[in-house]
C-alpha cells in the first residue's frame, strides 16, 4: 500500500500553515493554565483538536489517524505509566508503615537545612535516578520525598521538575543521544562529546536556580557553598566522561559525586542560619508501626525501600540484564493501519528515506518499571505486608492514579497525532527558516519537541534530521545544532504535561496542575533562552567556537 505523505503546508502560506499546526497545543495550554480545566479533560480537548486538524486539514486517513491515537495512548501507558504506578504503590507502602518520619529526620541530621535538602534529593539524587531510568522516575520519586519533608505541593512539584533537566541529554543510560546518533547518523561519541560541552555549564547554574526560586537571593546567599560544590562535582564529572567514554554512564557518575561532595561538606560546613520545614499532617489512615527514639537500626529501616528501589534500577539498567529478560517475555508488534504507512518528506528527512515504522514494544520484564514493581514488594515483605495486605495497597495506588494515567495516555496520543500528521513539523520547518538566528531557535526547536512529546529522546527522533539537514544547508556544524536539540530540549522537560501530572500524582496534588505549569513555564523558557545564547556563541564567536566537536 502507498505511504501516505506527510504536507507541511496545507494552506500553500507558511504563516498560515504554522497557526494552524499550533492550535491543538494553544489550546492544551489555555485550557490548563487559563482556563483551570481538568489536566485530563484539557488533554482529552487537545488531542480531538489535533485530529480534527490532522484528518481534515492535512488529510490524514482516518484509519491511520485511529491507529497514531491507539498507539500513543499505548505507549502512555506502558511503560509510562506502569513506571509511575508502581512509584506510587512503593511509595504507599512506606506512608503505610509510617516510615517518612524516619527519613526525614535522618535527612535532616545530614542536611538539616530545607535549601540544602532541595539540592541533595531533587538535583543531585534525581540526576542519579535520572541516569538510570528516566521516563518521569526521577520526578516521581523526588517529588514524594520532597513532600514529606515538609515542602509545599507546589514547591516538590515544582522544584523536581526544574531539577530534573541538565541530566536529562544523559538519562537512561544514554538513550536520548544514542537515539539521537541512530536517526542522524552521525557518531554518538561526537554527539556526548558535544552535549557534553554544553550542559554543565547548566549543571553548575541549576542548583543555584532552585534555591532562588525556592527562597530568593536571600537564600542564595546562605547556602551558596552548598550550590557551589553540588554544581561543579556534577559538572567536571558530566564533561569529562560525556568527551573521553562517552553518553552511558555520566548521570550516575556525576550524580554520585554530587551527592558524596555534598555530604562532605556538611561534614565541616553548615549555613548560618538553618532553613526547617514544617511537618507535614500525619495521615490518620496510616498506622504507624514504628515508634520509639531514632536508632540507626530504625534510620537504616526507613531508607531500605529506597535502596532497594535503586538497587534494582541500577541492576533494570544494565543491558545484559534486560537482554535476559526479554529473552524471557517480550514481543514487538507492528501497528495495523499505521505501521510503514506514513512518509515523511523532505526538508524532515533526506528524499528517498523509508515510511515511518510503528512498533509497540511489549517488554513486559525488562521495562524499568517491572523493576520498581519488583522493588515495591521485596520492601512490602521486609516491612511485614502480606501478599493480601499489598494487592489491597495496589488497587489503593490504581485507584489514586486513575485520572493521571488517563492523562498521559491522551498527551501521548496527542503527541503521536501531531508527529504522524506532520504538524509538529511545521512548527519546527518555521524555526529552521530563520537564517542566522537558527542556533538560538533550532535550540528552542529541541524544547519544543520535548515539551510536546515529553521525552528528549521522542524529540531526538522528531527533529533530529531536520537540525542535520538545516545546519548543512546554513553551513555550520550538524553536530552543533543535534546536539543542541537535545541540550535544548532537556528544558522542556518541566513543561510537558506528562512530567507535571507524574509530579503532582507524587504529591498527592492531582487537579492543580495549572498552578506548577505557571510556575515552571518561565523557568522553562528562560532556561532554554540560556542554552540557545550559548549555541549561538558556539556557532559564531571566538573563543566558544573552539568548544564545537570537529
Amino acid at each position: 500500500m502507498t505511504p501516505w505523505p506527510q504536507n507541511y503546508d496545507p494552506f500553500g502560506n507558511v504563516f498560515l500553515s504554522t497557526v494552524v499546526a499550533a492550535i491543538p497545543i494553544a489550546i492544551l495550554l489555555a485550557a490548563i493554565a487559563l482556563l483551570h480545566i481538568r489536566i485530563h479533560l484539557a488533554a482529552f480537548g487537545g488531542l480531538i483538536a489535533a485530529l480534527v486538524l490532522a484528518v481534515g486539514v492535512c488529510h490524514m486517513p482516518v484509519d491511520i489517524a485511529a491507529a497514531t491515537t491507539l498507539y500513543g495512548a499505548a505507549y502512555g501507558l506502558f511503560p509510562i505509566g506502569w513506571i509511575i504506578l508502581n512509584v506510587i504503590f512503593l511509595y504507599q507502602l512506606t506512608v503505610q508503615r509510617g516510615l517518612f518520619d524516619v527519613l526525614r529526620d535522618s535527612l535532616a541530621r545530614v542536611a538539616p537545612d530545607a535549601r540544602i535538602q532541595l539540592i541533595l534529593i531533587a538535583f543531585a539524587f534525581g540526576a542519579f535516578v535520572e541516569g538510570m531510568a528516566g521516563f518521569g522516575t526521577p520526578v516521581a520519586i523526588t517529588a514524594a520525598i520532597l513532600i514529606q519533608l515538609g515542602f509545599r505541593p507546589l514547591h516538590a512539584s515544582g522544584l523536581a521538575l526544574i531539577a530534573n533537566t541538565a541530566p536529562v541529554a544523559f538519562g537512561g543510560l544514554g538513550i536520548p543521544i544514542k537515539t539521537l546518533a541512530q536517526i542522524t547518523g552521525l557518531d554518538v561519541r561526537l554527539l556526548s562529546a558535544m552535549i557534553g560541552r554544553q550542559l554543565p555549564f547548566f549543571s553548575c547554574i541549576i542548583p543555584f536556580w532552585i534555591v532562588a526560586a525556592f527562597d530568593g537571593w536571600r537564600g542564595v546567599r546562605a547556602v551558596w557553598p552548598a550550590a557551589l560544590t553540588a554544581g561543579l562535582a556534577f559538572a567536571i564529572p558530566q564533561f569529562l566522561v560525556s568527551n573521553f567514554h562517552g553518553p552511558w554512564l555520566v548521570d550516575i557518575v556525576a550524580a554520585a559525586s554530587s551527592i558524596l561532595a555534598i555530604v562532605l561538606l556538611l561534614c565541616v560546613w553548615q549555613p548560618r542560619e538553618i532553613l526547617r520545614l514544617e511537618r507535614p499532617p500525619a495521615d490518620p489512615a496510616a498506622p504507624i508501626t514504628d515508634t520509639g527514639p531514632v536508632t540507626r537500626k530504625r534510620v537504616a529501616f526507613a531508607w531500605m525501600p529506597w535502596m532497594i528501589l535503586t538497587a534494582c534500577i541500577l541492576c533494570w539498567g544494565v543491558p545484559k540484564t534486560q537482554q535476559t529478560l526479554d529473552g524471557i517475555a517480550s514481543a514487538e508488534i507492528l501497528v495495523p493501519h499505521l505501521d510503514r504507512r506514513v512518509q515523511r518528506m523532505p526538508p524532515v528527512v533526506l528524499a528517498g528515506a523509508p515510511p515511518e515504522p510503528a512498533v509497540f514494544k511489549l517488554h513486559l520484564l525488562s521495562e524499568v518499571g517491572t523493576g520498581i514493581l519488583v522493588a515495591a514488594i521485596i520492601s512490602g515483605f521486609a516491612m511485614g505486608f502480606t501478599p493480601v495486605a499489598m494487592l489491597r495497597a495496589y488497587a489503593q495506588s490504581i485507584w489514586r492514579v486513575r485520572f493521571s494515567l488517563l492523562t498521559i495516555a491522551a498527551m501521548l496520543a496527542l503527541g503521536y497525532v501531531t508527529k504522524y500528521a506532520g504538524t509538529d513539523a511545521t512548527l519546527g520547518i518555521a524555526l529552521a527558516h530563520t537564517g542566522t538566528l537558527y542556533p538560538f531557535f533550532g535550540t528552542l526547536l529541541g524544547w519544543l519537541g520535548v515539551a510536546l512529546t515529553g521525552s528528549d529522546t521522542a524529540s531526538n527522533v522528531l527533529f533530529g534530521s531536520l537540525q542535520k539537514i538545516t545546519a548543512q544547508r546554513i553551513g555550520i556544524s550538524p553536530i552543533l545544532m543535534c546536539a543542541a536539540n537535545s541540550a535544548g530540549g532537556v528544558m522542556g522537560k518541566m513543561v510537558d504535561a506528562q512530567s507535571i501530572v507524574v509530579a503532582s500524582t507524587a504529591t498527592n496534588w492531582y487537579g492543580h496542575e495549572d498552578s506548577i505549569l505557571r510556575y515552571v513555564f518561565w523557568h522553562s523558557l528562560g532556561l532554554a533562552a540560556l542554552v540557545g545564547i550559548l549555541v549561538t556563541l558556539q556557532a559564531y564567536v571566538a573563543p566558544f567556537t573552539s568548544l564545537v566537536v570537529k
